[in-house]
């Protein structure tokens, strides 16, 4: 989205799609290996560790902590100390499994992460803006750990207008080219080939690997805050390919925006993401 795409608010806002959107891929994801995994003999009763990359304000902790069960410690790492200060406040209950934050870039500094210390590492939203070469470090370090992943909420390119306009298509193409671009991790963005990418990597590393569909289902006639997302994604969206496309920002940009809002309290939405689970072959004690 824009340069405040991880603020706080944005953040609040697509929450509970993100949430609606997991409990639609749970089935296609192979939970109890992932909890006799992180809980078998191995453990014998201690905490497990979890490593959240990029972790915002802790809705990936809210929604995984719930299902994975048993004793957690996890370690919450963002390169903001005002969103992992938000984090702290958002799960600062006592039933909150016990938390770290760690206000490290990953973007550069992987080699600061404690990958030996833990049995996952998780990230939601985030493979679709790294680079190959970051990628293939994270999970070589991953495999060299012994460690489980869990990649949630990865775009696949899929955007689906409800009712649809001439000029999706040219305002998709250049929101994907913006979207690609290098985020700071070193090179272009995978976007879309990220979770593809990853899942071949994985594999060739001996992990299990295992996929479901996570879409977002954006529709204004379940009311305020859908229609909110879709204000949202429609002013993201046309930010990002006017940026990419400044001559077209008139001429395409602009009016596909004015008509997208003009019709938002009877648009529907879908944008297509996928889950990843990879666990090791192998379970080292």
């Amino acid at each position: 989205m824009s340069d405040d795409a991880f603020s706080a608010d944005w953040l609040a806002l697509r929450e509970p799609f993100d949430r609606a959107a997991r409990e639609r891929s749970a089935a296609g994801l192979d939970w109890p290996a992932l909890r006799a995994w992180l809980q078998g003999p191995h453990a014998s009763g201690r905490a497990f560790g979890v490593l959240d990359l990029g972790c915002g304000t802790g809705a990936n902790l809210r929604a995984l902590a719930p299902r994975l069960g048993g004793v957690q410690r996890w370690t919450m790492v963002d390169h903001d100390p005002v969103l992992l200060a938000a984090m702290r406040r958002s799960v600062g209950s006592a039933t909150a499994p016990a938390v770290e934050p760690l206000c490290i870039d990953i973007a550069r500094e992987l080699d600061r992460l404690p990958f030996d210390a833990v049995r996952l590492v998780t990230c939601s939203a985030l493979l679709d803006l790294v680079s190959a070469a970051w990628l293939s470090d994270l999970i070589a370090r991953c495999h060299a750990a012994g460690v489980a992943l869990l990649f949630a909420l990865s775009v696949d390119g899929r955007v689906e207008w409800s009712p649809k306009d001439r000029m999706d298509d040219a305002v998709h193409a250049l929101f994907a080219a913006h979207q690609s671009r290098d985020k700071g991790f070193g090179g272009a963005s995978l976007g879309s080939g990220a979770l593809p990418q990853a899942a071949a990597l994985l594999r060739a590393a001996g992990y299990r690997v295992t996929e479901a569909q996570s879409d977002w289902e954006i529709d204004a006639e379940r009311g305020p805050r859908d229609i909110a997302m879709l204000r949202a994604m429609v002013d993201g969206m046309a930010e990002a390919a006017a940026e990419q496309s400044p001559r077209e920002r008139e001429s395409i940009v602009a009016p596909w925006q004015a008509r997208r809002h003009a019709a938002i309290n009877t648009s529907r939405l879908v944008v297509g993401h996928r889950d990843l689970l990879a666990l090791p072959q192998v379970q080292v004690p």
